[in-house]
């Protein structure tokens, strides 16, 4: 009987072992629920790499980490996915959009950046995500908070700024100047002005010819790399080069290069206020990426990283 009882005790103590194994967080990142929104343009056009369509690929992946809710959703449900019920669910929020970016309403984008500004929200743009509205938004608050803090010495009531918005979805050609950038007046009076010319999201050079990419991890011991290889490639990728006319990120984990000799920082980190906002280069719609472990592992890792402390404010 002694034994037998010691042989169940032992039993339930193994049980509760593997238990506790199969529910710890993995490479050390946060246990706590983190509450996910995959958000979608659902292209037609993703028919080609994905039966379901790439938002709900990322989304029945990311249903299968300990320690994520996830909700898929895309611009055909009603409030475009994005009625303020949804976005008080969220605290990652991935977005893949491309064609009809500008559906999505600027106010839209502006109460997105809101919620990360106030660290509510991570929001994590993907491959053509860089003319996304709240990527958009979020990158023009960026550019504003790097003024306002190259001069905070001046009061207040000294300094003005005055914006020169982007016109349209364009693409810059690569001999214009890098934006966000800023002209600089300042008066003997003590007063300074600013006219700030608000980045343009975009790069001057794109090639869709399913090239392969050679991806490099630039900092390994970082949450978001956790579990990658140093190197990797990804076997079909549409081509990204730059200059990239975004404000100077905080970190720059990855970059990709192509044989032709492009290159690309393919994933970076902004802090926005109390939030982060991520840009992951790789996810052409025409082509499986978010079928490769290694891109599933990333977003994975950028939808558990919600939470740990703020990234330093050192541009790379």
């Amino acid at each position: 009987m002694l034994a037998m009882r010691l042989l169940s005790t032992t039993a339930c103590k193994a049980l509760l072992a593997l238990i506790a194994l199969a529910t710890m967080p993995r490479d050390g990142l946060a246990a706590e629920i983190v509450r996910v929104v995959v958000w979608d343009e659902q292209q037609p056009s993703q028919k080609q790499a994905y039966d379901d369509f790439l938002g709900n690929c990322i989304a029945d992946h990311l249903k299968t980490v300990p320690g994520l809710e996830v909700r898929s959703v895309n611009i055909n449900d009603g409030e475009q996915g994005l009625s303020p019920a949804i976005l008080d669910f969220a605290e990652v929020l991935v977005w893949w959009g491309h064609i009809r970016q500008a559906e999505i309403k600027p106010e839209t984008g502006r109460d997105i950046v809101a919620r990360v500004q106030a660290g509510r929200l991570t929001l994590v743009a993907v491959h053509s995500a860089h003319w996304a509205t709240p990527f958009m938004e979020a990158m023009n608050e960026r550019a504003r908070e790097d003024v306002r803090r190259s001069f905070a010495d001046v009061p207040a009531d000294m300094l003005s700024i005055e914006e020169v918005p982007v016109a349209g979805r364009k693409a810059p050609p690569r001999e214009a100047r890098l934006t966000p950038a800023s002209d600089v007046r300042k008066f003997t009076d003590g007063r300074v002005q600013v006219q700030l010319h608000m980045p343009n999201c975009c790069f001057p050079a794109y090639r869709n010819d399913a090239r392969p990419s050679q991806v490099r991890v630039l900092m390994p011991g970082h949450p978001l790399m956790a579990g990658l290889p140093e190197a990797f490639t990804l076997p079909r990728t549409e081509m990204y080069d730059e200059p990239f006319h975004v404000p100077a990120p905080d970190l720059v984990l990855m970059e990709e290069r192509w044989e032709p000799g492009e290159w690309f920082r393919s994933v970076m980190i902004w802090q926005v206020g109390e939030g982060r906002v991520i840009y992951i280069r790789p996810g052409h719609e025409t082509y499986p990426i978010y079928k490769d472990r290694n891109m599933l592992r990333l977003v994975e890792n950028a939808a558990r990283w919600h939470g740990e402390s703020a990234v330093p404010a050192t541009p790379q």
